[in-house]
């Protein structure tokens, strides 16, 4: 097996393990209730919920960025046109930008809701909501990944599947947007379901790309 292989079934691996985390977390985490009032509450009154939902996110999109790094680096077929070079650069950005935002939750808002204090709340709040918005490229950088995958003669996920996940990452992208940004309520849920089924097929692009070697550049030489 080459080193390109090696670095690649590395990559999928840590891909896998933060897809997972990521789907356990938007299990737990559920809805964003566009009333901010309400959203207090259900995290003072769930605070153990939420801080675990979002120390999974954060270890999550830290191995995000992992595999990004070892995928940019790696020389592989997954990055051979520059619509797949910007997508991985595009998701390391996105999964670090929203890490922030897990952080921020899993302590200060959840202290702030807890103890009550609306203004810190608010605050905390706007500062993770903007954060949040890394969460919008990552998805759409997904949607980049899977639809290369489409026309790859060596990937690693059926072709509906990965239209799939291409459908759920403009999905998550747009439900974001609607319910963050223009208030509309059944945003969020869009928002929410589709991200399941992005992080559904990200586990499943992992496992494969883990579970044997794939080819390198054109001109490279290749064991698999």
């Amino acid at each position: 097996m080459s080193q390109v292989e090696t670095r690649m079934q590395v990559a999928g691996v840590w891909l896998a393990i933060a897809a997972a985390l990521l789907a356990a977390t938007l299990i737990l985490h559920g809805p964003i209730d566009p009333d901010l009032g309400q959203q207090m509450k259900f995290i003072a009154e769930n605070a153990l919920r939420w801080e675990i939902a979002h120390w999974a996110a954060a270890a999550g999109l830290s191995l995000f960025a992992v595999s990004g790094l070892i995928v940019l680096t790696a020389g592989s077929r997954l990055t051979e046109g520059a619509s797949a070079i910007s997508a991985w650069a595009v998701l390391i950005v996105g999964a670090l930008w929203t890490m922030t935002t897990a952080v921020a939750e899993a302590t200060v808002v959840t202290n702030a809701a807890i103890a009550g204090n609306g203004a810190r709340f608010e605050a905390w709040w706007a500062f993770a909501e903007g954060k949040a918005t890394g969460f919008m490229f990552l998805a759409l950088a997904v949607a980049v990944i899977a639809a290369n995958e489409v026309h790859s003669a060596r990937a690693a996920t059926p072709a509906w599947a990965s239209w799939i996940a291409v459908a759920a990452g403009v999905g998550a992208f747009l439900g974001w947007a609607l319910g963050m940004w223009i208030g509309i309520g059944v945003g969020n849920l869009v928002w929410l379901a589709a991200s399941l089924v992005l992080s559904v097929w990200t586990l499943w692009f992992g496992l494969g790309l883990a579970g044997r070697g794939l080819g390198v550049r054109i001109g490279a030489r290749s064991s698999a």
